[in-house]
């Protein structure tokens, strides 16, 4: 609808409805299959200019022809109210002048089949009149299904169309097969209390009422500017080197797109140049089979039907050449020889290798010590209670102790596994020391606060304490030790 003959009404605020460019288009670029008059924008009058012009209906939705008296001076872009067979109708004049003609001899329509003409321009209560019906069209169609339905009626309503005065509507409907439908008029007409006409349309026509948006991201031609419908079929996909997918090629029709004849002439004339039957080359190294095709490019690449691992792009020209031969009875000696050869361009702005030439300075990075938790040894066991250590352990009363949960060393009296490197580290110590530990780890004396080592009065073996214990000894028949406390101050240290 243009902006400032937009036929749904103004806003509040008094810009129209519609496209929302607030009244500056003028150009009614948003009609579907709109038209545009360029020759009525020259300025130039036509001597022998026509007296009949194209009026359109329901923002392009339907179009016809009409007469136009000379004393009503109506021109493109004017909502005129037309006469109908019964009462009249509101549309706007899109093509005046020589193009009428043009647009005749296109629809194929003869100057003495227009017998209806232009009564008057629409004034203010016709454009009311007018968007008061618009709005009445959603509410219609919803019952007029509900209708057909209820009659178990096969037919699919798909619009519904008032004429400006409010007097008819007619329903369009589309429909596989033959319908009778007399019945059902009877009861829109009883229904609506309004004189009804039911039209048959196809799919292409049912889409372009409808209108939407196609796969390309626009919409669709049918509803926007495509008048004539086609007829396509899945040749022209094979031409154009198209998978043949009926879900890809369809439309929201259900039929084939019609944009596939948009380019189809440009692919049969770049095909006149390609031999005819060039599925099969026989060459020396074998026989070889047409795999794909570039079209715009002229190249045909193919392979060897016993070894399919390489594609071979064959020239047009050397395609021909080969046909010829093998028609002679000559075979080339491979595909390889005749294949074309792609030269490969320098480029403009290259890079220089600089490997060797810059030395980086090598990154220095820093040892990250692990951060253990407090009262814990490299093993994740408690090592700050169990028992007290005895009076020869040299490490039991130096600084080493206190730092044996730092994670430089393991704890002296933590636990240790057969294998593991505390224990190999640890096995250049005596068996007197080993012996006196596994006495006091049973006892569990408390630490003297003089810094000085009590050693057990009785020796005494660790009981088991069952599967899992730290106290009791394992299946191996190894006794564990409990971990050592740690101890502040004491005598001095022996060498061992």
């Amino acid at each position: 609808m243009g902006c400032k003959s937009c036929g749904s009404g103004t806003n509040e605020d008094g810009t129209p409805k519609g496209c929302g460019s607030k009244g500056a288009c003028n150009t009614s670029s948003c009609n579907q299959r709109s038209t545009y008059d360029w020759l009525s924008d020259l300025g130039i009058d036509d001597p022998y200019a026509a007296s009949i012009v194209e009026v359109s209906f329901k923002n392009g939705a339907s179009k016809d022809f009409y007469y136009a008296p000379s004393e009503l001076e109506v021109f493109t872009g004017d909502n005129v109210a037309v006469e109908t067979k019964n009462g009249y109708n509101v549309g706007r004049i899109t093509l005046s002048g020589e193009l009428v003609r043009l647009q005749m001899k296109k629809k194929k329509v003869r100057e003495e089949k227009v017998t209806e003409s232009i009564i008057r321009r629409a004034n203010t209560r016709d454009m009311e009149r007018l968007a008061e019906v618009r709005d009445m069209e959603r509410s219609t169609l919803v019952k007029a299904r509900a209708i057909a339905r209820s009659n178990h009626s096969k037919m699919k309503i798909t619009d519904v169309e008032f004429q400006g005065d409010g007097k008819k509507a007619t329903i369009y409907y589309t429909c596989d097969e033959r319908v009778d439908f007399r019945e059902l008029v009877r009861q829109f007409s009883h229904q609506f209390r309004i004189k009804i006409e039911m039209r048959q349309i196809g799919p292409r026509q049912e889409s372009a009422r409808l209108g939407g948006i196609g796969s390309c991201g626009r919409e669709l031609c049918c509803s926007t500017w495509l008048s004539d419908f086609s007829s396509v079929n899945t040749a022209a996909a094979r031409y154009q080197n198209i998978a043949i997918n009926q879900a890809k090629l369809s439309g929201q029709c259900g039929r084939l797109k019609c944009c596939l004849n948009y380019e189809l002439d440009t692919y049969m004339e770049a095909l006149e140049v390609f031999p005819k039957k060039a599925d099969k080359l026989r060459t020396e190294a074998g026989l070889a089979i047409l795999i794909k095709t570039d079209i715009f490019k002229g190249i045909m690449y193919y392979t060897y039907k016993e070894n399919r691992g390489l594609l071979y792009p064959i020239p047009v020209a050397k395609v021909h050449e080969i046909l010829a031969m093998n028609k002679a009875g000559d075979k080339p000696i491979d595909l390889q020889s005749n294949q074309l050869v792609v030269e490969e361009k320098d480029d403009v702005f290259g890079y220089e290798d600089v490997t060797g030439a810059i030395e980086l300075p090598a990154e220095k990075r820093r040892k990250k010590r692990r951060k253990k938790k407090s009262g814990t040894n490299a093993k994740g066991r408690s090592s700050g209670s169990g028992r007290k250590p005895a009076s020869g352990d040299s490490r039991a009363n130096t600084g080493e102790a206190k730092t044996s949960n730092t994670g430089d060393k393991p704890a002296a009296g933590g636990e240790t596994k057969e294998g593991s490197r505390s224990s190999k580290r640890r096995r250049g110590r005596s068996n007197n020391r080993n012996k006196k530990r596994g006495e006091n780890a049973s006892t569990g004396p408390k630490a003297s606060s003089g810094g000085g080592d009590k050693p057990a009065n009785k020796p005494s073996t660790p009981k088991p304490t069952g599967e899992g214990g730290k106290g009791g000894s394992s299946s191996s028949g190894r006794k564990k030790r409990t971990p050592r406390r740690k101890k502040r101050g004491g005598d001095a240290p022996k060498g061992d």
